[in-house]
This record gives structure tokens, C-alpha cells and sequence, in this order.
């Protein structure tokens, strides 16, 4: 039995309004899971859910072998960082950490001993004695972060914590929560909408839409090979480029949606076998290709390169197409290159050394291996390279 255990959790509010549909999720002791989605789309539902703050309309929560569904938020053992921090300005750091202590009466020593080693913890002993407005976002999100361990809580809930920082301080403090969480390993279910957050923090994510489960599984797993399309597009930056087309054979077309060819690959045979065996239909199929696998040859000079394409296996899984570069977004070690064809525009991640420029005739190329294929009409994945 897992540690924590969310079973068919629905959630309905007055009016017959649904946020959140048919929620199952099994959580182990020390895991990080990132729930991400969209506004909207229930992962702050299901998150105030967990700590009782919602109540559940059906389905049944299981801590650590235990049903907590009827337990006041007092009673679940469970603590949450919000996203305004939630502190007391009136207090210092030492009685912000200690407030959960000293309500549930424990001795002056206990609270003391407890707020010492958990400030040493998250990097605060140096602040003890300030207030509040002293302290950076940083340091008072970790503020809310030390209270929230004090309580010796089995479960630490964070919504969106860190979406009140500036860039450079989001940045760091993420990197001190993941080096917190590796050093301690407490059992953490963070909200966010930020993709960058949930890669690089969570041991599992839970990919939302619309109140259901989209996909779950490791940050690898939910990159590339993503589940169905809303997957695809919502995890990656620059995001999955789609382009329709259909399979004769071993062979994918690419049109735009005047049904004119913008370029056609030769499958490998494993490839287009999985494809066939997933769907009958192969004739509106959706082919995905991140930004990373799609080089650029300059036209002038065959050999000039732009891009980290990855070899194929043979050159028959090489494909080709001409194009003109319609933008380009330059960030210092790479540029994000629109590539118009046929009109289609397609994003190529290239190195920021790149010799390019905008309105330049290009001739792009990518590994058919690498590329992601879906049904059009279920908009989930097809087996493909798996």
C-alpha cells in the first residue's frame, strides 16, 4: 500500500460544476510530486482537498493506511506553504516557525531545540530575531518552508510557492528546495504551472487538464513520451511543433492544410509497424517534433550546420525540407528559429553562434526516429519509436 492514496477523488460544487473528475494517485514516503497544469484546471482543488481545506464530494484519501477524508485539517498530519508565505508579521522567524508548536502546547525547550535545528535546516539560524518585512521572498518562503517541517508533518503541500519571486531568486530558491527535499527527503505535493518547476523539482508529475489526469510519470517519461497531445505541447520550451499528415506504407507525408506536401520520410519498418498496430487509421495522423531535433544546413554551404540533430541509423530516416527563416528569438546560447514552409511555421532550437539571420533561405533536416506521432481524432499518442 502506498503512503498516500488518492482513489477516485471527485470534486462538485453547487450548480453541478466539476473540478475535478475520477483523481486517482498513489504517493510513496519521500516522493516529490509536481501536479501541473493550466489555470484552472484543478491541480489547486485537488491539493486543498489533501490538506482540508475542500471537502471531497466522493472517492477516498488513505494516509499512511488511514482514511482521512472526515479528519479536520488539524487532525491530517498535513502542513502547506502557500503562495503568499501566510507569516506572521508581528512574530520573528523564531516565533513563525515555532507558532505550530506552541499552539499544540509544547514546552518551551521543545519549541526552542525544534525551531534551532529546523532553521539550521533551510539555511535561516542567521534570522532568527527579524520580522517579516526584513527578510527577502526567499527567505520568507523558506520562513513558511521551516514552519511547515517543524510540525514533524507527514505530507508538506505547497501551492505555487515560489510564483511571487523574481526570475534569478526563483531560480535559487528552487535549486535550495530541491537540495532540501534530497538532503531530507520529506514527502512534498507541489502545485504549479510553471513546466520548468515541475522537471527539474518532481520524482513524478501529474500532468492536468480540465479536472482529469492527463499523465503521469517521471520528468523523462512525461518528456518524451508523452502520453497524447495536450501533454506534448504543454511540457517543453520552446513548445512540440505538429504538423499533420498520413502513412502509405513506410512512408510519412507532411502537408500543410491546403493538402500541399511540405515534406515526406521514409519510416522504418518498427516504426510504422508499432503506428499500425496502435491505429487503423493512418491517414490523419499528427507528427510531433521538438525544437532540439531539427538542424538547419545553410543552402550556400552544404556543410555548415546549425542545430544538434542526433544521427539517424540510416540516412533513409533523414528528412529534409526547405524553408525560410521567418523569426528568430536570440537568448544567448541558442536562438529559436521560425521556419516557414509551406506555410507551416516550425521552431528550431540552434546554438547562439549560428551564422543566421532573418529572411534566410535554409535547408532544415531532422531523424524521423526522434519524432513523436498521434491520432488526430483521439489526439493520443501512437506507439511510434517507442
Amino acid at each position: 500500500m502506498s503512503y498516500l492514496e488518492l482513489k477516485n477523488i471527485n470534486k462538485i460544487y453547487s450548480g453541478n460544476v466539476q473540478a475535478v473528475f475520477d483523481f486517482n494517485l498513489d504517493v510513496e514516503d519521500g516522493d516529490f510530486i509536481v501536479l501541473v497544469g493550466p489555470s484552472g484546471c484543478g491541480k489547486s482543488t485537488v491539493l486543498r482537498m489533501i490538506a482540508g481545506l475542500e471537502e471531497i464530494s466522493s472517492g477516498a484519501m488513505i494516509l499512511n493506511s488511514k482514511k482521512i477524508n472526515d479528519l479536520a485539517p488539524s487532525d491530517r498530519e498535513i502542513a502547506m506553504v502557500f503562495q503568499d508565505y501566510a507569516l506572521y508579521g508581528n512574530m520573528t522567524v523564531y516565533q513563525n516557525i515555532g507558532f505550530s508548536l506552541a499552539i499544540r502546547g509544547k514546552s518551551n525547550e521543545a519549541i526552542h531545540d525544534r525551531v534551532i535545528d529546523v532553521s539550521k535546516t533551510v539555511e535561516l539560524f542567521d534570522y532568527l530575531n527579524r520580522f517579516p518585512k526584513a527578510l527577502s521572498g526567499g527567505q520568507k518562503q523558506r520562513v513558511a518552508m521551516g514552519r511547515s517541517l517543524a510540525k514533524h508533518a507527514k505530507v508538506l503541500l505547497m501551492d505555487e510557492p515560489l510564483s511571487n519571486l523574481d526570475a534569478k531568486l526563483r531560480q535559487q530558491t528552487r535549486r535550495e528546495l530541491a537540495i532540501l527535499h534530497n538532503n531530507l527527503k520529506p514527502t512534498i505535493i507541489y502545485v504549479t504551472h510553471d513546466q520548468i518547476e515541475a522537471m527539474t523539482l518532481a520524482s513524478k508529475i501529474v500532468v492536468m487538464n480540465e479536472g482529469r489526469i492527463q499523465q503521469i510519470g517521471s520528468p523523462y517519461e512525461i518528456y518524451h513520451k508523452p502520453a497524447n497531445v495536450f501533454t506534448a505541447s504543454f511540457i517543453g520550451s520552446p513548445p512540440i511543433n505538429f504538423i499533420r499528415g498520413n502513412m502509405e506504407g513506410d512512408v510519412f507525408t507532411a502537408s500543410n492544410k491546403n493538402k500541399e506536401i511540405i515534406f515526406q520520410c521514409k519510416i522504418t519498418p518498427e516504426i510504422a509497424d508499432n503506428i499500425r498496430e496502435s491505429t487503423s487509421n493512418v491517414s490523419n495522423i499528427i507528427c510531433g517534433l521538438r525544437p532540439e531535433i531539427i538542424s538547419l544546413r545553410n543552402t550556400n554551404e552544404k556543410n555548415n550546420v546549425f542545430g544538434t540533430a542526433e544521427t539517424a541509423n540510416t540516412n533513409e530516416s533523414i528528412c529534409e525540407f526547405d524553408a525560410l527563416v521567418e523569426t528568430l528569438e536570440f537568448l544567448g546560447s541558442e536562438y529559436n528559429a521560425g521556419l516557414n514552409t509551406g506555410g507551416v511555421v516550425l521552431t528550431a532550437r540552434i546554438p547562439g553562434n549560428a551564422e543566421i539571420h532573418q529572411g534566410q533561405r535554409v535547408k532544415a533536416f531532422f531523424n524521423i526516429e526522434k519524432a513523436h506521432f498521434f491520432n488526430e481524432a483521439s489526439g493520443l499518442r501512437l506507439k511510434g519509436h517507442d
